[in-house]
């Protein structure tokens, strides 16, 4: 009994000897890092926001679809636009939970941890992912995202405006004294062309607003081409992620890997050919069935029926230079700040010459394609139906921008809505009355979860229907 009493008397001993620090180490991981590292999370975020942008859910099921770049050949109920508050919430969770989140902490993240550039390109690719949102959705939470469980929203002139302000921020904050960058799997940790991704945001946003606020479209443009940081200059500077083999491939190729059920839209496949597009063969794959013998694209819009009934041996699939392990995901590109100097020149915000602009623009996409003969690239911009006119200078750029865009269909959507070209017809089996939709539904979430905030911007923006116009979309 003694003895009993004196195991029992050590054991208590060596328990209470256990402090709460003993405790914790057995608790810890060891394989984990207790603080998050600002190369990792840069890292990160740029896979995450490339597999958001090039995916998809955002992409090639939806905005790919809306703009008539690509088809469905099966499974037609998202080319149909037969669509739930359910179809469009991987932006809207991945950006605020992952993005946000992730690019706040670098923000945050004190001197010793992150030093000046790596805020600025936290700051950067934050406003990028706003952009996103708002160009998506419309009135989002913006001020107050990552800071309250119920964040407000701000209207999307508010965001717009506000991004215009945390670009000018980003800008004073980078800068080649500011320290160096690694993790950085776009720009190698290349500052000077970073400054330059900025700047070409700036203008972007500028033109976004140009029918809302021109005035401060003007002064915004004037800024963005004016700052000593320059705009991507050259396809080397083409703002892309490139991916490398499984699991860390492009979307679309891990896609096709399991799947069948997408074509090169016929709208895309029929302008190309009007116009002797020497892109079409990058763009597109012949048909499998080798007697079809020509580039044939999927109608839009179609029924289940219908669509499998084009056969798909005899239409084409999207060009295999997207569908590679190691396909870049395009988010912005020399072509498109070309584009929108040469708007922004029409517009008569900037001096320029808006038409040697829409050239360069168009060339620069060859080139980006691979497509380098210049005596095709003459003969293309010499055609009377690909030549600039200044009386419908919307309807030049706006044509040949959503050519350029084919891949990016995010942006391809929201210039389609500004610019209004080229004139898309809803396919055949749509359940729109005749329309395409002009923005994404909220996630059915923020309804029971934020359902203040939710109502207060519906009732500021209009009905939460895939029909109801954006505020920058006024026609």
């Amino acid at each position: 009994m003694l003895k009993k009493l004196l195991y029992t008397t050590l054991f208590a001993l060596t328990l209470s000897s256990c402090n709460d620090d003993t405790l914790d180490d057995v608790n810890k991981n060891p394989n984990a890092t207790e603080t998050p590292l600002a190369p990792y999370l840069l890292t990160g975020t740029l896979k995450q926001g490339a597999d958001l942008y090039w995916g998809d859910g955002n992409n090639f099921n939806s905005s790919l679809l809306f703009v008539q770049h690509w088809a469905k050949i099966q499974y037609t109920e998202p080319d149909r636009y037969d669509v739930s508050n359910t179809s469009f919430t991987s932006l809207w969770n991945t950006g605020y939970a992952t993005l946000v989140t992730d690019l706040n902490t670098i923000i945050n993240f004190p001197a010793d941890q992150a030093n000046s550039n790596y805020k600025g390109i936290a700051l950067t690719l934050r406003s990028w992912t706003f952009l996103l949102l708002t160009d998506a959705y419309g009135n989002i939470p913006y001020k107050e995202a990552g800071l309250k469980v119920t964040p407000a929203y701000n209207t999307q002139k508010e965001v717009y405006t506000g991004l215009l302000e945390d670009l000018k921020q980003a800008q004073s904050l980078l800068s080649s004294a500011n320290g160096t960058v690694t993790g950085d799997l776009v720009y190698k940790g290349d500052i000077a062309k970073w400054k330059k991704f900025v700047n070409s945001l700036r203008l972007r946003i500028a033109l976004r607003i140009s029918d809302r606020e021109p005035a401060l479209a003007k002064q915004a443009a004037i800024d963005a081409t004016s700052d000593a940081g320059g705009l991507i200059s050259s396809n080397a500077e083409t703002f892309k992620f490139t991916y490398i083999t499984s699991p860390q491939q492009n979307p679309a190729s891990a896609w096709f890997e399991t799947r069948d059920d997408f074509r090169i839209s016929k709208t895309m496949v029929d302008k190309l050919y009007e116009l002797s597009d020497p892109r079409l063969p990058v763009y597109a794959q012949l048909p499998s069935d080798a007697s079809v013998g020509k580039y044939v694209g999927g109608a839009n819009g179609l029924s289940n029926s219908d669509a499998n009934s084009q056969g798909f041996a005899k239409t084409s699939k999207p060009g295999t230079y997207f569908l590679t392990s190691s396909s870049p995901a395009v988010i912005a590109s020399y072509s498109e700040t070309l584009f929108n100097l040469a708007e922004a020149v029409a517009r008569g915000y900037i001096s320029g010459d808006a038409e040697q602009y829409y050239k360069n623009a168009i060339t620069a996409s060859f080139i980006q394609f691979g497509i380098t003969d210049a005596t095709a690239i003459s003969n293309y911009l010499n055609q009377a139906t690909v030549k600039y006119d200044a009386s419908n200078y919307a309807k030049s750029i706006g044509t040949q921008k959503w050519i350029a865009f084919y891949g990016q269909g995010l942006d391809a959507f929201t210039e389609w809505r500004r610019l209004d070209y080229p004139v898309l017809k809803a396919g055949p089996a749509t359940v729109l009355d005749g329309q395409i939709p002009s923005r994404f539904f909220y996630p059915g979430t923020e309804q029971s979860l934020n359902r203040d905030s939710y109502q207060a911007a519906v009732a500021n923006q209009g009905k939460d229907l895939l029909t109801t116009k954006l505020w920058f979309d006024i026609k």
